[in-house]
């Protein structure tokens, strides 16, 4: 027994030698590069990463904050010096440049939103991401944010009004709202030459009556009857807005101080419609409509004569060339049940998902929530469904989405506005004939480079 004892202590010795010199397996380093790179937010990620890697120690998954202005040359570096990231957050404007340039795993994204549940994702955001070079998705879908006319539901019930979803509905509550109630205006119309707000709004108008700035063919259309026709209708609701040029700020604040009955905004004003927004001059404004987010009607979906379209931003996760193969595994947990709750909730308002199955969770995140009606967040999570972008449209090709993004830059859009509703220099026809010109000319810059 003794012999026997012996031998198992050396036993027991050896083995324990051999563990303490054995080579220690290699972690495999993901880096995961996000945006979202403000102290708490990245607090989540990182908590999110150490779930990751409670059950793959075999992974050691790094989360990285970056500025989304610099993120363009931080890639660029990184690539000079073949040190790319494996996944990087990043808005879908990057992500056309990106797939161009050859950095983006298409392959990897499809197979990772296929794991994840190729229904289950909204139909707007696969567009957008979907390369119009290989018909790949070049990235997945994560959140974003929703643009849409706020309205005054309680007036319009009153008044008699449809909610503003057609261009008629619009134009007949322009029409109608001044002078209702303590309204003077029936919207502010966003007309500042030098902000890009303009453009925003415009956008989905045109999108509304199938306006865009190239043809099926590759030819600039913004002189299209298609386009004339938009620019009319748009620059015609300044008969019922505030006076003078106006952005964003000027819309949301007449808006809380019940001074219009529209607004174009984004889903960022969830809790400004309850507490007041700030004022730029300090302070917040003072909200002197009890309830005015419970009166608040949402039309995330503008109708016009031939078409209809929601506009909005989207934010995805790209999984770059060369990346490992678990990071797709990295995205998918991400996305994944409680995990993609817990990023929704750094900013539910401004992070809508793109997933079905994550809306009824989503809808239960914010207190704010609980101020609108079912049917406003109804329409919100299923304003991704027919999402559109001019930068995005399946079938333009990356020189044409440069022009797209230089329309934008340039303020072209925001210009031709203002000198038609505000100036009166231009007329719908002759800001569309200016608008082919200056863009034909965006067009043949961009070839010749």
């Amino acid at each position: 027994m003794k012999k026997f004892s012996i031998l198992m202590m050396v036993v027991l010795i050896s083995s324990l030698f051999l563990m303490a010199f054995a080579p220690r397996q290699e972690q495999t380093v993901i880096e995961f590069w996000t945006t979202d790179n403000e102290e708490a937010r990245i607090d989540v990620y990182e908590a999110i990463a150490d779930a990751f890697m409670a059950e793959h120690p075999e992974v050691d998954l790094r989360i990285v904050p970056i500025e989304e202005a610099g993120i363009a040359q931080r890639i660029a570096t990184a690539q000079a010096a073949n040190r790319l990231p494996d996944i990087v957050r990043m808005g879908i404007e990057r992500v056309s440049s990106f797939a161009a340039d050859g950095i983006l795993d298409e392959d990897a994204a499809v197979a990772t939103i296929q794991s994840i549940g190729e229904d289950d994702f909204r139909a707007g955001p696969l567009a957008m991401v979907t390369d119009p070079t290989t018909g790949k998705y070049a990235a997945v879908p994560f959140d974003g944010w929703i643009q849409a006319i706020w309205y005054r539901g309680d007036i319009f019930g009153e008044a008699g009004l449809n909610a503003p979803v057609t261009w008629d509905d619009i134009n007949a509550a322009c029409d109608a709202l001044p002078g209702t109630g303590n309204l003077l205006y029936g919207l502010t119309l966003a007309t500042d030459p030098g902000q890009n707000y303009p453009h925003q709004v415009f956008e989905q108008v045109a999108m509304s009556n199938n306006a865009w700035p190239f043809d099926a063919d590759g030819n600039v259309s913004m002189n299209t009857p298609e386009m004339v026709e938009a620019l009319a209708f748009y620059s015609e609701l300044q008969r019922c807005a505030l006076p003078g040029p106006q952005y964003w700020r000027g819309a949301r604040e007449a808006y809380e101080l019940d001074q219009s009955g529209m607004l174009f905004y984004s889903t960022y004003i969830m809790d400004d419609l309850v507490d007041g927004s700030g004022l730029e001059a300090g302070g917040a404004v003072e909200i002197p409509v009890e309830d005015l987010a419970g009166k608040t009607g949402f039309a995330a979906s503008m109708e016009g004569p031939n078409g209809a379209a929601s506009y909005g931003q989207l934010v995805t996760l790209g999984i770059l060339q060369g990346a490992d193969p678990m990071s797709q595994e990295v995205v998918k947990f991400f996305m994944d049940g409680q995990n993609y709750q817990d990023i929704l909730a750094l900013a539910p308002f401004g992070k809508v998902p793109v997933l079905e199955s994550a809306v009824e969770g989503w809808a239960g995140l914010s207190d704010y929530f609980a101020n609108y009606s079912e049917d406003t967040l109804a329409q919100i999570a299923n304003g991704f469904e027919s999402m559109q972008r001019w930068l995005f449209r399946p079938d333009y090709d990356a020189t044409q989405r440069a022009v797209v993004g230089d329309i934008e830059g340039r303020l072209l859009i925001s210009q031709a506005i203002s000198n038609i509703a505000l100036e009166g220099s231009m007329t719908p026809e002759t800001a569309a004939e200016w608008l082919q010109e200056q863009v034909e000319l965006l067009y043949t810059e961009r070839q010749s480079e």
